[in-house]
């Protein structure tokens, strides 16, 4: 089921929460990534929230595939961080 953009089914006449689904506002969302070491960019490469860990682990030294996750999803490090 796609719910309907914008649309808030309840019966209550008071928003009191909304919860995310699969619209383009709740899965297009920015990622900041800081780092001295790091040059300024914009990528638009989409990636996804299980890359993050990953990456940071590789960024600390140590080795993503360590996780059981990162090994049975075949999860790549996000993009355009590590590897230049």
């Amino acid at each position: 089921m796609q719910p309907i953009y914008g649309t808030i089914y309840t019966t209550s006449s008071k928003k009191i929460a909304e919860h995310g689904g699969f619209s383009f506002g709740d899965t297009h969302v920015g990622l900041v990534v800081s780092h001295p070491r790091l040059r300024a960019r914009v990528l638009k490469t989409p990636v996804a929230t299980s890359q993050v860990a990953p990456t940071i682990l590789r960024a600390l030294g140590l080795d993503p595939e360590a996780l059981d996750a990162v090994r049975n999803e075949k999860t790549a490090l996000l993009p355009g961080l590590l590897d230049d």
